[in-house]
């Protein structure tokens, strides 16, 4: 029982920490965001809620100067200041932002942040192990080891979590009739809206798929789903 007590430690310790940061996130959202008041987007939103039986989907503005999109731990969706001033000055269409939208709704149907908080407790389980073993065997290394292992699972999980949602949104966003050549071509700007295309840097380092990867996947779930349509007798 000794032997696992730092092991235990580490994940209450994670588990602790993941819930600091979400009751943070959650605190600053709230003091910097509002609902999306945009005509526009409201009426893709809808289109989006009506394949999905909802409602409506509330969107909320953050006011940053990034250009993203998250779903916040508690389920809400927000766009940043910084993604809405792209689509206002043309850069980003209606449809491209609403691929944006229904991705980080495919976050959340998926549970994905749930999911994150029991990876960052196992990873941080793993890391301290890995740091131990190590640390005996390879002194004053084994820790760097440890650390950059455990930095490499994190981010394979994570592009998992990514081509999770881009399928959701693809089915999503055909069922609602936008379709998924929004969600394409927006990949394809992603790198120079961000100004973090991540070049040069191998592909199972980074924390999202790469931008051909990511299109190839769609394209692959769309070759599935035109062999899966019924044939006309």
């Amino acid at each position: 029982m000794l032997k696992l007590t730092p092991i235990l430690l580490a994940i209450g310790y994670a588990l602790v920490m993941y819930q600091f940061s979400a009751w943070r996130t959650a605190r600053e959202l709230d003091a910097k965001s509002t609902e999306l008041a945009d005509p526009r987007l409201r009426a893709l939103t809808q289109k989006m809620a009506d394949a999905l039986g909802l409602d409506r989907i509330r969107v909320n503005l953050y006011e940053i100067d990034v250009v993203n999109g998250l779903a916040a731990p508690d389920g809400r969706i927000f766009l940043t200041r910084g993604f809405y001033n792209k689509y206002r000055v043309g850069e980003v269409s209606g449809e491209e932002m609403a691929s944006v939208i229904a991705h980080e709704l495919g976050h959340v149907a998926l549970g994905h942040s749930r999911r994150r908080m029991i990876d960052f407790s196992g990873q941080n389980a793993i890391r301290v192990a890995l740091a131990t073993v190590l640390g005996r065997l390879i002194p004053g290394v084994g820790v760097l080891i440890a650390n950059g292992l455990a930095r490499l699972l994190a981010a394979r999980l994570s592009r998992q979590d990514e081509y999770e949602a881009d399928a959701y949104a693809s089915a999503l966003l055909v069922k609602a009739g936008i379709g998924t050549g929004p969600q394409k071509s927006l990949f394809t700007k992603l790198e120079t809206l961000t100004g973090m295309g991540g070049r040069g840097m191998p592909a199972w380092l980074m924390s999202h798929p790469k931008t051909a990867e990511r299109i190839a996947a769609i394209e692959a779930l769309e070759a599935r789903w035109q062999r899966e349509l019924p044939r006309p007798e």
